[in-house]
């Protein structure tokens, strides 16, 4: 699996264009094959920072996700409305719950 982390800190006066564009992202991007998870979060520390989370089942789905048209306008777009450089993250994962939390036992 591949994890995928972004941050984006919107210029004050277009946090509302940040927000509905950022959904508007996120919700065409669960649609693509292979993506596992597509959010968008405010950071309750600066609520003009938005946090990405995405998970992808390999890297060619992530590949094919940068490869649409409308991803590449979306990160155009957000480099404009932004007042810092945004940054991006990606990690190839595995998910080890089960080597760290043992399973619970059933109560009788």
């Amino acid at each position: 699996m591949i994890v995928v982390t972004g941050s984006l800190v919107a210029k004050p006066e277009a946090l509302e264009e940040a927000l509905a564009m950022s959904l508007e992202h996120v919700h065409r991007s669960r649609l693509e094959p292979g993506c596992l998870l597509h959010s968008v979060h405010r950071d309750v520390e600066d609520p003009n920072r938005l946090m990405f989370l995405e998970h992808w089942a390999d890297r060619d789905a992530l590949l094919a996700h940068f490869a649409v048209p409308a991803s590449r306008v979306f990160g155009k777009a957000a480099e404009q409305l932004a007042s810092e450089r945004s940054t991006m993250v990606v990690y190839d994962a595995e998910p080890i719950t089960e080597q760290l939390i043992p399973r619970r036992r059933e109560r009788p």
